[in-house]
């Protein structure tokens, strides 16, 4: 496929729903689940767990309608902002959280959050506990300096951006733009949690092949220390998914605050 044939998330956007079943369902022949699931799930765990991360105001800035990277973040926080720049995105997460019919099913991720050992309802109640806390779902604009533009929120006290910034950047220059973005929406010490993939050229959903912004580790943290951050936790792990729907070589975890 010529590089003019690719498609961007956030110029040309995805089918929302089959990315979800590509990328982070339950299916037996889902390759990806250490990677999108498991890994994210378990740092995010650990990292809020240490009781370091919390506060008023989380803001999620993720790809598509993701959920499972807000489970371990909301109960440290008292208002959970989630913001996207499609509106298809916007849809399918409300689907979930407002328990309607046809929604994507997140109980195999919330298994990996609570524990095996917990039954159905155990379960079910904190799937409800976690969708409860979620205040907001609102559409924003990524190329706008204040993406929220006519509207100013609340400087957050953290913020997640799980792949995001890996579907947005055409280069390593935007990647420190959104960076700058990002920080100037975090109050002083605030936390930024990056979740992304790294050397990944391309994704696939559907008939859709796009674009992604190519990076490693050293690139990542580079990055973030030129943008005013200071790392305190940085995890990697190598591809463990094969398949023809992306190339990815390893998926990377980090935590930072702005100084």
């Amino acid at each position: 496929m010529d590089s003019c044939d690719f498609k961007f998330y956030h110029e040309d956007g995805f089918d929302s729903r089959q990315f979800l079943e590509d990328y982070f369902s339950d299916k037996n022949d889902m390759a990806f689940r250490d990677d999108t699931l498991v890994f994210p799930i378990e740092n995010l765990k650990k990292i809020f767990k240490g009781g370091q991360i919390k506060g008023d105001v989380l803001i999620d800035l993720s790809i598509g309608p993701i959920a499972h990277n807000l489970f371990a973040a909301c109960e440290f926080f008292k208002y959970v902002i989630a913001l996207k720049d499609r509106y298809t995105c916007i849809m399918e997460l409300k689907r979930w959280l407002d328990t309607r019919t046809g929604a994507f099913y997140w109980g195999h991720a919330m298994k990996l959050h609570v524990g095996m050992e917990e039954n159905s309802d155990q379960l079910q109640e904190k799937e409800e506990e976690v969708k409860s806390d979620v205040a907001h779902v609102v559409k924003c604009d990524l190329e706008q300096e204040n993406i929220m533009d006519p509207m100013v929120l609340p400087l957050a006290d953290c913020i997640i951006s799980a792949w995001l910034l890996d579907a947005v950047c055409k280069d390593q220059d935007d990647y420190r733009r959104y960076l700058r973005k990002f920080s100037r929406m975090l109050k002083p010490g605030g936390h930024l949690i990056l979740i992304g993939d790294l050397e990944k050229t391309y994704y696939t959903v559907g008939d859709d092949k796009m674009k992604t912004f190519t990076y490693d580790e050293n690139f990542a943290r580079k990055a973030l220390v030129g943008e005013g951050f200071a790392i305190d936790n940085c995890v990697t792990k190598k591809a463990s998914g094969v398949s023809d729907l992306t190339d990815y070589k390893g998926v990377i975890f980090i935590a930072a605050h702005k100084e």
